[in-house]
């Protein structure tokens, strides 16, 4: 049975479903870096420190200065838009 050009609508619902979802993620990544700022540090997996060469001694994570936690990537991107923001009304 061949459908009709008045009917075939179905990739339209689909490109609507793709942008809600694309637009919930996206609000949703927002609010969490808004609300939490800090997230694990991905090269010491949050502990703060790293084995030394030999293994046997650790040392501070240099990427988090032995905290274990960075700023979000989201973070970085509401931060310079909050200055740019202040710069621009002064």
């Amino acid at each position: 049975m061949p459908t009709l050009a008045a009917t075939a609508t179905t990739t339209t619902i689909h490109i609507g479903l793709l942008v809600l979802t694309l637009a919930a993620v996206t609000v949703g990544y927002g609010l969490l870096c808004w609300l939490y700022p800090f997230g694990h540090c991905r090269r010491c997996h949050g502990t703060g420190r790293r084995p030394s060469p030999l293994g046997r001694h650790f040392r501070l994570c240099r990427r988090c200065d032995g905290d274990g936690r960075t700023i979000r990537p989201g973070r970085r991107v509401l931060n310079y838009l909050r200055a740019l923001h202040d710069k621009g009304t002064r």
